[in-house]
């Protein structure tokens, strides 16, 4: 067989399942990286002995990962030790706390329940019982392509359709299992996962707490950014080659079809197949040529839903807290907080915000007796109307007296050595995100399975997708699934199988 040559724009975390299977299955592979490692997102900071994931903190849904590395004949253990969180987070409310357990510590789980939400408490086990149904059903749906009018037509989606809870939010959802609302937040603010209110996010995305406490939360030794440092090691193994600080400017097009790309030096780079791992929107108004789009032009682009942003802070701190691994603290008001945000309101003096406090763990991150603190608040993204290099030292003041009030950290400004600062700026001028929705296009239901940009992507020739701003969506497991399904397709193209979606026997 000819051997095809693919061009993969970004080391992302979709880029890289793609580059790992595609190389396996003996395709002539080279993945453009404008950062000098891999991971976007997923890379790490580091600074002075500290080290700090970028973006994403939580591995949900393990086995997907654990069946990638196995599928192109490799030991996932063998490049990523990790270890499984019990508890998985605390979340704390204004007036309780509650540790949170998977179904490996059914119990302890079950008799917290019992003691902070006596009435929520029974929901529990229908809550395990009734989502593996629908998760059974669903997820068989989140791993097929969505090409065409007649593929929403498929025999998995109409098998799923009575589980996709049509016309009720996550939130309702969950309220027939947990009425209370403080409850009914412990087991929806993975929303945020999408970038999006649990009121807002469709019941469809039940199958999201369900997985945490079924498969339970991971921490991978070093950082979930060796996540893909391991990748692209076992890609460049399997033959890929991977160029570093070597931005890609333009896609190159000959009518509708992509035939490579033309480098920010102004090298052009011919392919058989281009993979696009760039945020999507961004990709969209400034990879492709102007005027070569219509669906998912700059002025489509600015009709659509997008995700919320994040304001951080990474702190190195030369001490240890007595703090669980992944910490969330709610708003006094959560419901205000959220929509304030989702309006683009700043809501001043009412955030909820989230500590990672992952060097009671792994001490690889930090100097001997230190930490690494990540700090996470949600934010409006930059089509709300705010200042953010004015708002940066007050958000700052507000997270660190936060800390200090309600996470006992009297003495946090003192011990900080190291510190960076990340706003929905740093996520668009930095990161190439589209307005700084770091969690992509919304997930609502006219931007899901088919309504989402398409795999094989369906305004250009030659162009496949891979990231959240595709099928099946954001967060690290979907992420990789979109890898899949994109190399799966490249594979079937060129008459070569695929391989097959993970399955469920971990946990």
């Amino acid at each position: 067989m000819e051997r095809r040559s693919v061009v993969i724009v970004g080391a992302g975390p979709g880029g890289l399942t793609a580059a790992m299977i595609l190389a396996q299955k003996g395709f002539d592979v080279t993945v453009f990286e404008k950062n000098a490692k891999p991971g976007g997102r997923n890379g790490c900071l580091e600074i002075d002995g500290y080290k700090f994931d970028i973006g994403p903190t939580f591995l949900m849904m393990k086995f997907v990962l654990d069946d990638l590395f196995k599928q192109v004949g490799r030991n996932v253990d063998d490049y990523l030790p990790s270890t499984r969180l019990a508890p998985m987070y605390r979340l704390m409310f204004d007036d309780i706390s509650l540790d949170v357990y998977d179904h490996l510590h059914h119990d302890k789980m079950k008799e917290q329940m019992t003691r902070l939400f006596p009435t929520d408490a029974p929901g529990l086990d229908r809550f395990m019982k009734r989502e593996q149904g629908r998760f059974d059903k669903i997820l068989s749906c989140l791993t097929t392509p969505y090409d065409t009018v007649a593929s929403m037509m498929g025999w998995k989606i109409l098998k799923a359709m009575p589980f996709m809870s049509l016309g009720k939010s996550l939130f309702q959802v969950l309220g027939e299992y947990f009425p209370s609302q403080s409850a009914r937040v412990a087991f929806t603010f993975q929303s945020k996962y999408l970038g999006m209110a649990p009121w807002r996010c469709p019941g469809f995305y039940a199958m999201i707490p369900f997985v945490e406490h079924r498969y339970g939360i991971f921490h991978t030794r070093g950082g979930l950014s060796e996540i893909s440092e391991a990748m692209a090691k076992v890609a460049g193994e399997l033959g890929a080659s991977f160029r570093y600080g070597t931005p890609v400017e333009r896609l190159l097009l000959d009518g509708r079809k992509v035939t490579g790309v033309r480098l920010a030096d102004g090298t052009e780079v011919k392919a058989d197949v281009v993979v696009v791992n760039a945020d999507f929107a961004y990709a969209a108004t400034k990879l492709v040529p102007p005027g070569a789009l219509r669906r998912w032009s700059a002025k489509a682009l600015g009709k659509k839903r997008f995700s919320l942003s994040t304001f951080m802070l990474y702190l190195g701190v030369k001490k240890t807290y007595d703090l669980p691994h992944h910490t969330i603290v709610f708003a006094k008001d959560y419901i205000k907080n959220i929509n304030d945000i989702e309006a683009g309101i700043w809501p001043e003096g009412n955030a909820s915000f989230y500590v990672r406090n992952a060097s009671i763990n792994d001490p690889t991150l930090a100097p001997s007796g230190c930490s690494a603190l990540y700090v996470l608040m949600p934010a409006p993204n930059k089509r709300a109307a705010l200042d953010w290099p004015a708002m940066q030292a007050r958000l700052r003041r507000y997270c660190l007296d936060q800390m200090k009030s309600r996470l006992g950290m009297s003495d946090i400004e003192e011990n900080i050595v190291v510190e960076r600062c990340f706003t929905p700026d740093t996520w668009q001028d930095d990161f190439n995100v589209y307005i700084g929705a770091t969690f992509n296009l919304g997930h609502n239901l006219g931007q899901m399975l088919y309504w989402r940009p398409h795999n094989d992507f369906e305004e250009l020739e030659n162009m496949y997708l891979v990231g959240g701003g595709t099928h099946p969506g954001s967060g690290l497991p979907t992420i990789y699934e979109s890898g899949r399904i994109s190399a799966g397709m490249i594979c079937e193209r060129y008459g070569i199988e695929g391989i097959p979606p993970a399955p469920k026997d971990a946990g």
